[in-house]
């Protein structure tokens, strides 16, 4: 998500500055380069040496005849973006203004003059963040393309927002806005059908490649729904579904201002009658009536015949002219842009292998499903 990434490090005053450490450490596990830049009054909180051992580079800590701000964030610097994480309400204030006291600001200043992308993720005690100073510094700030990266507002503290939503917003700001002003809707994971109150039926999707796929989107600079049976998530608008006849639903109305729709979730093929109360143990044998379920794909085509869908096909046999065979079907069937077929072994797993299928070409994809996301995001904005 980050390979070959610049990051410039501003860490200011606040006591989140504790978390610096491993976001550093995080920002370096997805491929980050890192450097530091501190506040004197960031450096009352974490030691110069912490950052220097985790980003593995010297620590800025003043501004001297080497005009450190211009080799970092000048515009032949050496950041691709500027990322302040924690910033306080001061150094919000301060950016707003335009003063330059301390090698955090100086900075700031000088990427926005120099045209380097510009993060922040505010952490601050409640009271503080909702000041109409502090709430018009940041709309300021934001009318110059600054992004913000919302924080957690809990126990009365507006507490930094997760090393996760941090990393994939200096991603959005560092990536190729390829997707920009698109909105992708993304299905996800499985479905389930309720047998009674307490029996389902599903499957084993995980739902990690669909997930991978929306973070991807959304770095690419699309807004992103996602449909699943899962929690929020800092990359995209969540509708919350179980059954397939939820995600049906929510999909068509999510696709109808969208501009494509990727329809990765292992959808249930089958639905059965819900008891109305538990279905009592200790029969000999037990016969469940089951009814097919109107296919996703079919529905959102006939709603929108012209919407670019991607499309998944998983086959349990594990040659790839079945593969082929079953994706092309689908790709001719529903109109798709490309279909994303493989062997339903990878369900689960972190690493896949996976046949992009197009009417007059396949091509193979081997690696972890995150880099599959990304591979499938790329296509889609070729695609568009």
């Amino acid at each position: 998500m980050l390979d070959g990434v610049n990051v410039a490090l501003g860490v200011t005053g606040s006591i989140a500055a504790v978390k610096t450490v491993e976001l550093a450490h995080e920002l370096r596990r997805r491929g980050a380069s890192v450097r530091a830049v501190t506040t004197s009054a960031a450096e009352g909180i974490v030691h110069p040496w912490a950052l220097e051992f985790a980003t593995d580079e010297p620590v800025v800590t003043e501004i001297t005849g080497a005009v450190e701000h211009v080799e970092l964030c000048g515009r032949e610097g050496w950041a691709d973006v500027f990322l302040i994480a924690p910033a306080t309400a001061n150094t919000v204030g301060k950016i707003a203004a335009a003063v330059d006291d301390t090698p955090v600001t100086t900075c700031a200043t000088t990427a926005l003059g120099a045209g380097v992308p510009v993060v922040v993720a505010p952490a601050m005690h409640e009271p503080m963040y909702d000041h109409p100073g502090v709430l018009d510094a940041i709309e300021r700030v934001e009318s110059w393309g600054v992004s913000f990266v919302d924080p957690r507002v809990e126990e009365g503290k507006a507490k930094i927002a997760t090393e996760d939503a941090i990393a994939l917003a200096t991603a959005r700001e560092a990536t190729p806005d390829t997707l920009a002003d698109r909105h992708v809707v993304v299905t996800s994971g499985a479905t389930t059908e309720s047998i009674d109150p307490i029996r389902t039926l599903s499957n084993r999707a995980s739902g990690k490649t669909g997930r991978a796929v929306a973070r991807a989107c959304y770095v690419r600079g699309a807004d992103v729904t996602l449909v699943h049976d899962g929690e929020d998530v800092p990359y995209a608008t969540v509708e919350s579904v179980e059954s397939a006849a939820e995600m049906r639903e929510a999909t068509l109305d999510a696709a109808e201002g969208a501009d494509a729709l990727v329809s990765a979730a292992a959808i249930s093929d089958y639905t059965v009658e819900r008891r109305p109360s538990k279905i009592r143990s200790g029969q000999e044998s037990l016969t469940l009536e089951l009814e097919p379920t109107p296919k996703l794909v079919d529905a959102v085509r006939e709603a929108r015949p012209d919407l670019p869908i991607v499309g998944f096909k998983a086959e349990t046999d594990g040659e790839d002219e079945d593969v082929v065979a079953a994706a092309r079907d689908l790709l001719e069937r529903a109109g798709m842009a490309f279909v994303v077929g493989n062997d339903a072994s990878v369900m689960a797993a972190d690493r896949t292998r996976a046949l992009l299928v197009r009417a007059d070409a396949v091509s193979e994809f081997e690696g972890e499903k995150s880099d599959l996301g990304a591979r499938i995001a790329d296509e889609l904005a070729a695609e568009l």
